[in-house]
């Protein structure tokens, strides 16, 4: 079983940027699609962006269009979401996890990561 270690989050102002980053054991990865969720207190766990396991494909949730991008190393058994022009609503804990495109998650999900993002 994949084990996926998100990192990267932070306390940030409105407008500015982060790279989350999901590191994953195993020597499958590149045999998977990958996907970023985050779930924001009181909410359920929503999509955000997912990745085909070559990386030529790449989805999008609405909110996060034109200004999230998704990418993918392989050799680095990574997965990356760089977060460009953030927002308020954009605060929340971001997971990484396998994923049947475009956003059915497999099940295995990290401990996440904390993007805060003040007005």
């Amino acid at each position: 079983q994949v084990q996926l270690v998100e990192s990267g989050g932070g306390l940030v102002q409105a407008g500015d940027s982060l790279r989350l980053s999901c590191a994953a054991s195993g020597r499958t990865f590149s045999s998977y699609a990958m996907g970023w969720f985050r779930q924001a207190p009181g909410k359920e766990r929503e999509f955000v962006a997912s990745i085909s396991e070559s990386g030529s494909r790449t989805y999008y949730a609405d909110s996060v269009k034109g200004r999230f991008t998704i990418s993918r190393d392989n050799a680095k058994s990574t997965v990356y979401l760089q977060m460009n022009s953030l927002k308020p609503e954009d605060t929340a804990v971001y997971y990484c996890t396998a994923v049947i495109l475009p956003r059915v998650s497999l099940g295995s999900w990290g401990q996440g990561t904390q993007v805060t993002v003040s007005s």
